[in-house]
């Protein structure tokens, strides 16, 4: 990435210029002045909230949400950190949209505040519970009725507060040499605790115009997406330049390398501003530390601490550079968005109304951008987060969608995978949860009715991808998503974690494991979806790695640094050590990769998945910002092999239209018409019959696909799965006529190294039709007709 400093000097020089030209009496106000020498805000915003330069750039114009207060003042300041505001300024309201504005020449910012660098900005607001009374100084009670009032409006002036439309934050709440979370807190303890010189401040940037390149324009049926953390991609990579690891600007050097194993969507977790300045990267002490991302600060900010360039505008600027580095390699980027609960949280204490933290939302307007319950004391928590948004609330779905676009627009993200999507289903505001599938004025809904997603074949749109569950009552909707919204499919995982690891304790037909691998027809056919709706999945960053499925028995999250200490984690894990045999343990993960890449629908890996990364049998490393949960670039010599299995699994499915179908496959009509697209078989060679689909004692199966349906008209393809211990013996189909099968891979002991994926062209003759082949225990096998 090439420098940025002297676009920003010219920037710095255009401004200036042009604020020479504004009349001078606009810049005698300053603190304190009357309201009446602050513009109101310039139709050239097209009404945007937050804080946007005017078309001329001689003007910035600042607009923020709140229905219910009663006066807001916007506080500029000339550092981030450590010092008073510069200016006070009294917003205007406009009655008919509740949109409090300002226009402050920039003119009076350099001049008459003496900002001359970046304008760093925030907001104190006055409401029912807390009325303004002009005997009120910073760090006073005066005016202070309640803490929240009968509406739960918890307004607080004592409390900086974040634009929750800021493009940057200037830091986290909490930070190394920094406050304790006191300062943030209400009720009688910290209500009076003026939070101004140490709270983060939005900062405001002019428009962006560094290139995020070309889209790719790829179906998502043809994705192999690949689930990864952002600083943990390279923050242990040596190939990385050292000031570069864990950043953005690392992660855009890694786009050769991912696109080399067959990558063709990264997506990344949590990358908007996030609580985690604080993070231990030493074994100091790992409580409260967040290094997942999921509790959100701002949803439009990229987070500041993975740029390298960390001045204003560089974050936004380097997020940029990335993207574009991935889209030239015809990488998709897609980021887990976290807008069902944000880093506000719910009450200090059990049953306490009154203590909670204020950063930004809720000191604006509480019930407007938070569901809270019946009575509005307290926030609504039906999914374990300590307080949901208020999603169906207008203004709330409107932020959403406002940051959606932003990050897909202007950042030049191509997809979104919604972390407990179904509350962005929900059709009640306070008190209750009612998920609505239909309802058009769900956020959901308005997301795909706004921002259309990619078509089926291709094309310009968005990848919509849910999380569909939760954990309170209501909240599981797996297959229940709107048409345009792609699925976490967990019945696919857990499918095929039964199978694997739990044979005799847990019950899985031939009929399950065939309607998993088939595209799930049964979750999204009946709704107009298609099979590629449907995001497989064997493990993701939430649970254990692929080498630690088949590692642990269980999970132990309670070891030392840099493996532990983590809290929480499934005890429902549905995982098998393979009685400690090392060579069972990789095998058993070639067939976990091997049936993901096989199955049609959208497949997705978690980082480190392609080399068997092991997290030592922690299953919620959450909070580990630890060289043990960043990616390794030093492999032992069973990793690279499995690499190389990777690799060419990846691009076999890549090669092959038939494994990624567009809809739901036919089969044989039964009348003598001959194969259809997809066909099964029992490994005797002939068809299953209802006793053998229904039987979970059958561990055997195999599938053929006509090729020549599926848009590859030079070939079949042939899997055979054996669940058993055993070898049991395969009788081969027809594979065409003039034909016969050709092994590309046997996941078994046996075949283990470079070549167990043969490259085209190399595959060994098996045999033609009623050739039998004796599969090894546990083991897959896929054929080629040639």
């Amino acid at each position: 990435m090439s420098s940025i400093t002297p676009v920003r000097a010219r920037s710095r020089r255009r401004l200036a210029a042009l604020a020479a030209a504004v009349v001078l009496s606009a810049a005698l106000a300053g603190p304190g002045a009357p309201d009446a020498l602050v513009a109101p805000a310039a139709a050239a915003t097209g009404g945007q909230l937050g804080a946007r330069y005017d078309a001329t750039g001689a003007n910035i114009v600042f607009r923020i949400h709140s229905s219910a207060a009663t006066r807001i003042e916007l506080d500029l300041y000339r550092t981030a950190s450590g010092s008073q505001e510069a200016a006070a300024l009294t917003l205007t309201k406009d009655s008919s949209t509740n949109v409090w504005s300002a226009t402050v020449p920039v003119a009076t910012i350099q001049g008459q505040y003496g900002i001359t660098g970046p304008v760093y900005y925030g907001y104190r607001a006055w409401g029912p519970n807390w009325p303004y009374n002009p005997a009120w100084t910073k760090g006073s009670s005066a005016g202070f009725v309640s803490d929240v009032d009968g509406s739960g409006n918890r307004f607080n002036p004592n409390k900086l507060l974040a634009d929750p439309y800021a493009l940057e934050l200037t830091h986290d709440p909490l930070t190394p040499n920094g406050p304790s979370k006191t300062v943030y807190g209400t009720g009688p303890s910290y209500r009076s605790v003026d939070n101004g010189a140490v709270a983060p401040k939005g900062i405001v940037l002019a428009a962006e115009s560094t290139s995020t390149g070309s889209k790719p324009t790829r179906a998502l049926k043809d994705d192999v997406v690949y689930e990864v953390h952002v600083r943990g991609l390279t923050k242990n990579d040596p190939s990385i330049p050292a000031a570069y690891r864990g950043t953005y600007r690392g992660a855009g050097l890694k786009a050769a390398d991912l696109a080399a194993l067959g990558v063709t969507a990264v997506e990344f977790l949590p990358v908007q501003e996030t609580q985690n300045d604080a993070n231990d990267v030493d074994p100091t002490g790992t409580a409260g530390d967040n290094y997942w991302g999921y509790e959100t600060l701002n949803f439009f900010a990229p987070d500041r601490r993975y740029a390298a360039d960390k001045s204003a505008g560089g974050p936004t600027r380097e997020f940029q550079g990335m993207v574009k580095a991935f889209h030239d390699a015809g990488i998709k980027v897609f980021t887990d968005v976290v807008y069902n609960h944000a880093a506000e949280g719910g009450p200090w204490n059990a049953g306490d109304k009154s203590t909670y933290s204020l950063y930004s939302m809720r000191g604006l307007d509480n019930p407007t951008y938070y569901s809270l319950t019946s009575d509005r004391q307290a926030s609504w928590d039906n999914t374990g987060v300590n307080g949901n948004l208020n999603t169906y609330n207008p203004v709330t779905r409107n932020l959403i969608t406002d940051s959606l676009a932003h990050w897909k627009d202007t950042l030049g993200v191509d997809g979104f995978r919604f972390d407990l999507a179904p509350v962005l289903g929900n059709t009640c505001e306070h008190g209750c949860f009612q998920y609505s599938r239909t309802d058009p004025n769900t956020a959901l809904n308005r997301i795909t009715s706004l921002m259309p997603p990619r078509p089926a074949g291709g094309g310009a749109g968005t990848d919509w991808i849910a999380e569909p569950w939760a954990l309170g009552s209501g909240t599981y909707q797996v297959g229940n998503f709107p048409a345009g919204w792609s699925e976490w499919n967990d019945k696919y995982r857990d499918t095929v974690r039964r199978d694997q690891n739990a044979m005799g304790a847990e019950n899985v037909t031939p009929s399950d494991l065939a309607t998993r691998f088939a595209g799930s027809s049964d979750l999204y056919q009946s709704s107009g979806r298609a099979p590629w709706n449907s995001v497989n999945f064997v493990v993701a960053h939430d649970g254990f790695t692929l080498a630690d499925l088949y590692r642990c028995n269980t999970k132990n999250n309670s070891q030392a640094w840099p493996y532990g200490p983590s809290d929480g984690g499934s005890d429902h894990n549905l995982s098998w050590d393979q009685a400690g045999n090392a060579a069972d343990q990789r095998k058993a993960a070639r067939n976990g990769l091997a049936l993901l890449m096989l199955s049609a629908g959208t497949p997705m890996m978690t980082g480190g998945d392609e080399y068997l990364r092991s997290v030592n049998c922690n299953n919620n490393p959450y909070n580990l910002d630890s060289s043990a949960n960043w990616l390794s670039a030093s492999w032992t010599a069973d990793q690279s092999t499995y690499r190389t299995y990777a690799q060419r699994l990846i691009a076999f499915r890549k090669a092959h239209p038939a494994l990624r179908p567009a809809n739901f496959y036919s089969a044989a009509d039964g009348n003598g018409n001959g194969l259809g697209q997809l066909d099964w078989f029992t490994p005797a060679g002939g068809a299953p019959d209802a006793a053998y689909w229904g039987d979970a004692n059958n561990h055997a199966l195999a599938w053929r696909y006509d090729g020549t349906e599926l848009g590859d008209p030079n070939s079949a393809l042939y899997v055979g799965y054996n669940g058993w211990s055993g070898a049991v013996d395969f009788t081969l189909p027809s594979p065409g006529a003039g034909k016969s099968w050709y092994r590309v891979t046997d996941t078994s002991t046996w075949a283990e190294g470079a070549n167990q994926v043969a490259q085209p062209g190399s595959e060994a003759l098996i045999g033609g039709a009623g050739s039998v082949y004796r599969l090894h225990g546990r083991a897959a096998l896929v054929l080629i007709a040639k």
